[in-house]
C-alpha cells in the first residue's frame, strides 16, 4: 500500500486569524531503506475576513479528496470572545500504517475515511499586548469507515466503525504561523486532548489483537522561538516539544518521525526516519534548524536541522533504546519576491533501525506558493487535521 499523506498546518486559530491569507503548500519525504508508506502533504490554504459580513470569517483547507473549514464569528461572548464552526471530511482521514522495528507491515494496515463536525470557543485573554495570549476550547465529533487497503491481510480484522467524540483546551501564548521556516516567531503553549470512542474493543489477528480504547487523555506542551538576524539574513527555528498520555492506543499515541514540517500543528520530526514511525505514550522532543544564505541576494540559503527525542514506547510497540536523533540538511531558495520557496532536504536517521542494523536516509522535497501577501503575526492553528492519507490515489 502506497500512502501520500496530507495534514494542514492547522484547522482552527489561537483567535480568529484577522490576515487574508491564500498559501499552496507541497512536502514530500521518502526513505531509501525499506517499504515504506511515501509520506506528504499537499493542500490550499484560504482564508477571508470579512466574508459576507464583517463579523464573519471564513477559514478552507482544500486537498484533492479532502475539505476542512471554519466559519469564524467574532465577538459572540464580548469583545474578546469569539467563537468558531467547523466542518470537515473526505476519503483517507484516519488512515493508519503499522510499522514495527523499523519495518513497515502492509499486511497490518488500512484505510479510514472520516466526517467531523466542531465547534470552538477562542478566548483572547490579554487585549492590547503586543503578544497574545489565548484559551481555546474545542469539541468535535468524528465518525470513522474503516476499510482494508490494498495489502491488508485477509484474515486481519478491521476496527469497527466508530464514532470519536473529542476535546481540547489550553493556553497559547504567542504561536508559529503555518509557513515554510518562519523568520520571526515564539509560542509557549500547554494542551489537553481527550478521545471519547463509541464503538471500543479489539482488532487484528485473533492470536494477538490490538486494542481500541474507549477513552484516551493527552496532555503536552511547546515552547518555540523562530529568528532571524537583520544583518547576516541567518535565522534559526528551535522547538522543544514534550508530552504524556492515559490510556493511549495505536490511534492516540504519540507517532514521531520524517522531516515534514507542516505535516501537523506540533510536527514531531526526526530527521530520516519514516513518517511516524516510532510510537509512544510519553516523549520529550528537540527540533532545531538553521539556515544560512550563500549569495549577496540572499536567496540561496542553506539548511541544517537535528531532532532528539527520549520515548516511552507505546505497549507492543518497544525497540533498543530510548534516545532516538536524527540530522539533516540541504538547500532552500526563495524568489525574489518570497511569493515562493522550495527546498530540498536530506535526512539521516543515526538510531534507527533497519535490516542491516542501525542508520537510515531519507530525502525530502517543500515547495511553498504565497498567492497572496505574506503576513508575520503570531498565528497558528491549534488542532491538527485527522486526515492522514491520499491513499490508494497514488498506487
Amino acid at each position: 500500500m502506497i500512502i501520500f499523506s496530507w495534514l494542514a498546518a492547522g484547522t482552527g486559530w489561537a483567535q480568529i486569524d484577522p490576515e487574508s491569507r491564500d498559501l499552496v503548500q507541497l512536502g514530500y519525504n521518502g526513505a531509501f531503506e525499506g517499504e515504506q508508506p511515501i509520506a506528504g502533504y499537499a493542500f490550499y490554504y484560504h482564508n477571508q475576513p470579512d466574508f459576507l459580513r464583517t463579523n464573519l470569517t471564513l477559514r478552507l483547507a482544500v486537498a484533492p479528496v479532502y475539505v476542512d473549514s471554519e466559519l469564524g464569528i467574532h465577538q459572540v461572548f464580548g469583545p474578546n470572545t469569539d467563537v468558531g464552526l467547523g466542518m470537515a471530511g473526505g476519503a483517507f482521514g484516519d488512515d493508519y500504517n503499522e510499522i514495527h522495528d523499523g519495518a513497515y507491515i502492509p499486511q497490518q494496515s488500512f484505510f479510514g475515511n472520516n466526517i467531523e463536525l466542531s465547534s470552538s470557543l477562542y478566548h483572547l485573554i490579554n487585549p492590547g499586548d503586543m503578544i497574545p495570549l489565548n484559551f481555546v476550547l474545542r469539541g468535535a465529533a468524528d465518525y470513522v469507515f474503516y476499510s482494508p487497503g490494498d495489502q491488508t491481510a485477509s484474515n486481519f480484522r478491521l476496527p469497527a466503525d466508530t464514532g470519536d467524540l473529542s476535546v481540547r483546551t489550553g493556553l497559547r501564548f504567542g504561536g508559529v504561523e503555518p509557513t515554510l521556516f518562519p523568520a520571526l516567531a515564539m509560542e509557549l503553549s500547554i494542551w489537553y486532548e481527550g478521545h471519547f470512542r463509541t464503538q471500543p474493543g479489539n482488532y487484528g489477528f485473533a492470536a494477538s489483537p490490538y486494542t481500541v480504547n474507549q477513552v484516551s487523555h493527552l496532555f503536552w506542551s511547546e515552547a518555540a522561538l523562530a529568528y532571524t538576524f537583520p544583518h547576516s539574513g541567518q535565522s534559526f527555528y528551535v522547538r522543544l516539544t514534550g508530552g504524556t498520555s492515559v490510556d493511549a492506543d495505536r490511534f492516540s499515541a504519540y507517532r514521531l518521525g520524517g522531516f515534514l514540517p507542516l505535516i501537523a500543528e506540533y510536527p514531531l520530526s526526526l530527521p530520516g526516519y519514516f513518517y511516524q514511525e516510532i510510537s509512544t505514550r510519553q516523549f520529550v522532543l528537540l527540533n532545531a534548524n538553521y539556515i544560512i544564505p550563500i549569495d549577496r541576494e540572499k536567496r540561496w540559503n542553506l539548511n541544517a536541522n537535528l531532532g532528539s527525542a527520549v520515548v516511552d514506547y507505546l505497549p507492543g510497540e518497544s525497540q533498543p533504546g530510548n534516545w532516538l536523533n536524527g540530522v539533516g540538511g540541504g538547500v532552500l531558495y526563495c524568489s525574489p519576491s518570497d511569493r515562493w520557496k522550495v527546498a530540498v532536504n536530506y535526512g539521516y536517521g543515526i538510531d534507527a533501525i533497519r535490516s542491516h542494523g542501525r542508520g537510515a536516509n531519507s530525502i525530502g522535497f517543500f515547495l511553498q506558493v504565497d498567492l497572496g501577501k505574506f503576513p508575520s503575526h503570531f498565528f497558528k492553528g491549534t488542532q491538527p487535521l485527522q486526515w492522514s492519507g491520499l491513499s490508494h490515489l497514488f498506487d
